[in-house]
């Protein structure tokens, strides 16, 4: 999930690595540790694999989901149901593609001109 993040430019690039530790995750997304355990309690889509003493390892989806998380806290403001909210709703098409009224009435007029038409034959 790549989304165009307003706030990516003041963030470090992610290096392309398997894994992650949390304070790498920190340091990539400018979130604080405790902040990170936090969040795996508030968004289930946040779960990263847990190994020998309990240590986490976040993979680079999930750095790229915690920084849409931290975009839509800290940059656009939601609370964090209406992050987890955002979340869990797919994304919809640009708008550009939607048709409007008069659209839908112009080609309902197309349409039965060639209905006319086709049973004229």
């Amino acid at each position: 999930m790549t989304m165009l993040d307003p706030g990516a430019e003041d963030l470090p690039p992610i290096p392309s690595k398997r894994y992650f530790t949390i304070g790498e995750v920190g340091t990539l997304c400018c979130v604080k540790p405790h902040v990170l355990r936090y969040w795996e309690q508030e968004f289930p889509q946040l779960q990263p694999v847990k190994r020998r003493g309990n240590r986490r390892y976040y993979q680079r989806h999930e750095v790229e989901l915690i920084r849409t998380i931290r975009r839509l806290l800290y940059i656009e403001g939601y609370t964090i149901s209406g992050a987890s909210n955002q979340l869990a709703v797919p994304e919809r098409p640009s708008t550009e593609s939607e048709l409007s009224a008069s659209d839908v009435n112009e080609l309902v007029v197309e349409l039965e001109k060639i209905s006319t038409l086709l049973t004229a034959n």
